[in-house]
């Protein structure tokens, strides 16, 4: 299936299930696949209101800020997700987010 497809299936499940968390993502790592960030965003923010828990959304939404050089609101993003993960204990997810915020804040390591 193309993602043009993709996109489009996934935006009509949406039609019916709009605050689905899992479906949000996928979308949004449909559109970030397809270069489309600024949709990708939107997604990824909605997703950071809504599901808060969903801790793969700050580091994509991290990276995305940082390809948009808008990386004092990365680092926020980046510190959000690990707030919350500790919190969780989701220690692959912390060590991710981790990882990303000391790559952006020391690029020379």
């Amino acid at each position: 299936m193309s993602r043009e497809k993709r996109i489009e299936q996934l935006s009509a499940y949406l039609k019916n299930s709009p605050d689905d968390t899992f479906l949000n993502y996928a979308l949004a790592m449909e559109f970030v696949s397809a270069g489309a960030d600024e949709k990708a965003r939107e997604t990824l923010e909605k997703l950071t209101k809504n599901s808060p828990e969903y801790t793969a959304t700050y580091y994509h939404l991290g990276k995305l800020l940082e390809r948009a050089g808008e990386n004092e609101e990365a680092v926020r993003i980046y510190q959000t997700g690990i707030d919350i993960t500790r919190q969780n204990r989701e220690q692959h997810a912390l060590s991710e987010l981790q990882s990303a915020l000391n790559e952006l804040q020391n690029p020379d390591w």
